[in-house]
């Protein structure tokens, strides 16, 4: 089991140089990565960027797994990766993690932001990777409406990542942030860091 490696979010950790953030949709992954990324000093990899192409294609698997590998190759000496992909690449990336951060929200904090960011992505036609963007037919009346995978997501994610955390070998320590002020204390932490 590892739970016993798995804690509460409530005093500053040694971080490591080689971390993952893992969470549902719209928990604030990119943020908090992009947060510890530039207060250790290492790159920020968004898995999003490279696994989906043009007109939201999907990367064939192998060759998701191969860009996933030069990266690891390219920046041995750190990095943050954000993103889940578990089924695709857990193999890949957690056996060298130092630390996972865990983002468990409350479902209604998390969806009530996938709604607000849906809205305005929608609205304002924002380009996200490889000019993709979001629009309302995709966002509220298409199969591949985010906020619809978040509902019909949101339970098998947990399931997932426990079963991920306890199957692939590895020595992270997981730090688990289950409110929005666990995960405030943790970037008020990253800013001392800073300094």
């Amino acid at each position: 089991m590892f739970f016993h490696h798995m804690f509460r979010y409530t005093m500053w950790v040694m971080l490591g140089h080689h971390i993952v953030v893992y969470g549902p949709s719209c928990s604030g992954k990119t943020t908090i990565a992009a947060s510890i990324a530039q207060a250790i000093g290492v790159p920020h990899i968004e898995l999003d960027a490279i696994f989906w192409k043009p007109d939201w294609v999907e990367s064939p698997p192998e060759e998701f797994r191969a860009d996933v590998s030069v990266l690891l190759t390219k920046y041995a000496d750190g990095w943050v990766f954000d993103g889940n992909y578990h089924s695709r690449i857990r193999d890949l990336i957690l056996p060298h993690t130092d630390t996972v951060v865990w983002i468990c929200l409350p479902f209604r904090v998390v969806f009530w932001r996938a709604l607000k960011r849906t809205i305005v992505r929608s609205w304002t036609k924002e380009t996200l990777w490889h000019n993709n963007y979001e629009s309302w037919r995709l966002s509220f009346f298409s199969r591949e409406s985010l906020l619809l995978y978040i509902i019909t997501s949101w339970r098998s994610h947990f399931k997932v990542t426990c079963q991920v955390l306890e199957e692939i070998p590895h020595h992270a320590t997981i730090i688990r942030l289950g409110s929005s002020r666990e995960v405030s204390n943790f970037l008020a932490d990253l800013s001392l860091i800073e300094e």
